[in-house]
């Protein structure tokens, strides 16, 4: 048994988790499963960023303290998990005690590498980050996410030495000693190491008051982004406790438009403190709507909630899990959710199980618990080792139509029929040990289905009373 931790980008909690967060913890959540299944021992964070002026201005617009406003977030957030069926094992709040005191440890430990300056320059509050000049120029002075000019500063801050890292994170990078998925992503990364600046860790307090303070200097607080990077080790007790049975990360999932912050900000932090780099970084695309980024003033926004309560948690997570591609921009449509519930769902896997449960049922089809034996699935391991969980997907759903047209052409109920009982007794027999090495595969992605699934094939069979995925 091998220890892995696997993470996720805490969610600024300003508003309610959409899609993009949904696909951060889908993709950890199997990544998490996968591991335990082939007998892995897995720590899987999740967790919140609450600090921040946007925070502070939403909770001063609703007209209630900071804390609370974050606080019911909070729960927002662990109720999205729950419905999600995230299998979690630790969540850590940026507001919490322990975090906070363990932030300021960071900060005094890399102390030799942050020094005043003046900022003067770009920044916006949408992002919450400070803008190059280049950034500046290439849109225009307008934030492309955000769609609000970016805010002139001038102000003195704590200033994080990046540069002193640069050629060893370069050097990490191209060796694959922190591996970036997808490859592409890798060469972005390299081209923004080249033009990163140092780094501006903090503000004044006059201007943000809801942070975590800097040590020893009452006048400021906390850049939020150096405060959220530093959660993946708070949470394991960092600096308080030894944490290398859980660290290095084996892998930590981010949306693309935060890989800049983890993949050269984060492992600057890392290498200051003399902690290895994560193993692997992995960037998921977008999630676009009819070809779209999904914006609320677009009004094309798609809310993971409504698609959950009106198909069901597995009948979500197969569509963004297999028709989503786990790394570039992909595109969601009701019309292609709808036809990929209908066909794929409920007539080729729903199908599948009514059918075998009947001819099982019926011909009283004794079924025999078999161990696994991993040297039988080759193909999968492989293409989930790599973290191709599109094409792993794929692979799953070529078996079980395989499945199907086996059904239809061995046709068991003319052998029932017949008298043919040895056949049809090996016939039905390696139906059902394909549909649980089916199963078994299909765990991580759609757990809830692979235990209807596994409990609808152990004992005495009984077809289930309702379609696994009734149609719409």
């Amino acid at each position: 048994m091998t220890k892995k931790y696997i993470t996720t980008a805490i969610p600024y909690m300003n508003a309610a988790p959409h899609v993009g967060h949904a696909m951060d913890y889908c993709l950890a959540d199997v990544c998490a499963r996968y591991n335990r299944l082939i007998g892995n021992e897995v720590k899987f964070q999740a967790g919140t960023d609450e600090h921040g002026g946007k925070i502070f201005r939403k909770a001063k617009e609703a007209g209630i303290p900071v804390e609370e406003y974050v606080s019911r977030n909070v729960d927002v957030l662990k109720s999205f998990l729950e419905k999600l069926n995230v299998s979690y094992t630790d969540f850590v709040r940026t507001s919490d005690e322990l975090h906070k005191r363990n932030v300021q440890e960071i900060w005094r430990k890399l102390k030799e590498y942050i020094y005043t300056a003046k900022y003067e320059g770009w920044y916006c509050s949408g992002c919450e980050r400070f803008i190059t000049e280049k950034e500046y120029d290439e849109n225009n002075g307008l934030c492309p996410d955000h769609k609000k000019p970016y805010e002139r500063l001038e102000e003195t801050n704590y200033y994080f030495k990046v540069g002193e890292f640069k050629d060893r994170i370069r050097e990490a990078i191209v060796s694959n000693e922190m591996v970036i998925l997808p490859e592409f992503r890798k060469k972005e990364v390299l081209k923004l190491l080249d033009e990163s600046p140092d780094v501006s860790i903090s503000r004044p307090k006059e201007q943000l008051s809801w942070g975590i303070p800097v040590p020893d200097d009452d006048s400021q607080v906390m850049y939020v982004w150096f405060d959220a990077l530093s959660n993946y080790i708070t949470i394991l007790g960092y600096p308080e406790k030894q944490i290398s049975d859980w660290w290095p990360a084996e892998v930590q999932f981010v949306g693309k438009d935060v890989l800049r912050f983890h993949a050269i900000i984060w492992p600057a932090m890392l290498l200051g403190l003399g902690l290895p780099l994560p193993r692997k970084l992995l960037s998921h695309g977008m999630v676009l709507c009819d070809g779209q980024k999904m914006s609320k003033t677009v009004g094309n926004v798609v809310d993971p909630i409504e698609v959950i309560d009106k198909h069901g948690v597995d009948a979500f997570r197969y569509y963004f899990l297999r028709h989503i591609d786990t790394f570039a921009d992909s595109d969601f449509t009701w019309e292609k959710f709808e036809n990929a519930y209908n066909n794929e769902l409920a007539n080729d896997l729903g199908n599948l199980v009514q059918r075998l449960a009947v001819l099982v049922s019926k011909n009283q089809i004794d079924v025999v618990d078999e161990d696994i034996d991993l040297d039988n699935y080759r193909e999968y391991l492989k293409l989930m080792d790599q973290f191709e969980y599109t094409k792993a997907f794929d692979y799953i759903w070529e078996r079980i139509q395989e499945l199907n047209r086996k059904i239809d052409e061995e046709k068991p109920w003319e052998m029932a029929k017949a008298g043919k009982t040895t056949e049809l007794i090996d016939c039905l027999s390696v139906l059902i040990r394909s549909l649980l090495d089916v199963s078994w595969m299909l765990s991580p992605f759609l757990p809830e289905t692979a235990d209807k699934i596994n409990n609808i094939f152990k004992g005495k069979i009984e077809p289930p009373k309702t379609p696994l995925f009734p149609k719409n």
